[in-house]
């Protein structure tokens, strides 16, 4: 089994949990709703982002700042009505999982690499109602364009090399776990 199939089996819990307690299509519904979750979206990724682009992933993973999505996420929010100064005020997660090495790093990494596969399938919902567009609006859903089946297997092979034994799989899996259950907390509000 691969580690991206053993880190989805893993996972699936708290993915579940999190797909339960938010509504992402109430989420779509307007461009002010849409905005809201772009900007906690941002809250959480400029928190966590930093950690993963400070080298941690050494030679694992070396395509890593092609990955980042803050300066996506930005552009949005910008097109959106945002402002350098109204970016700067915007809440950032405060309670981000710890991914110091690379098999954590791999673990939290995996989960946004996973909300960039599930943004493509909503990238039509707001383009069709909102009418955004991966120039407008919705760069973030739109990460790595046709490129986002390439990005992802070339994840899962670096992924692969990195956690080859069963206890950094185990490791990761707790990573992305932990990614999941932060992110669930930030979105849901249940953030101190």
């Amino acid at each position: 089994m691969s580690t991206i199939a053993e880190l989805r089996t893993t996972t699936w819990p708290a993915h579940q949990r999190l797909e339960k307690r938010i509504d992402i299509k109430a989420r779509l519904i307007t461009i002010d709703t849409y905005r809201a979750h772009i900007a906690q979206m941002w809250g959480f990724y400029v928190a966590l982002e930093p950690q993963l682009a400070s080298g941690v992933f050494g030679d694992k993973l070396t395509d890593y700042d092609a990955r980042r999505k803050v300066p996506l996420l930005e552009r949005d929010l910008t097109a959106l009505g945002a402002d350098p100064t109204s970016l700067a005020q915007l809440p950032r997660c405060r309670q981000i999982p710890v991914c110091d090495d690379p098999v954590t790093a791999f673990g939290c990494a995996y989960v946004l690499e996973g909300a960039t596969l599930g943004g493509r399938s909503l990238l039509p919902v707001v383009q069709t109602r909102l009418g955004l567009t991966s120039d407008l609006g919705a760069a973030f859903l739109a990460s790595y364009g046709e490129a986002v089946s390439d990005m992802w297997r070339a994840f899962g092979v670096a992924l692969d090399r990195c956690c080859s034994g069963e206890r950094d799989r185990a490791r990761a899996a707790a990573a992305a776990s932990a990614t999941f259950g932060a992110l669930e907390s930030w979105l849901c509000g249940d953030r101190p």
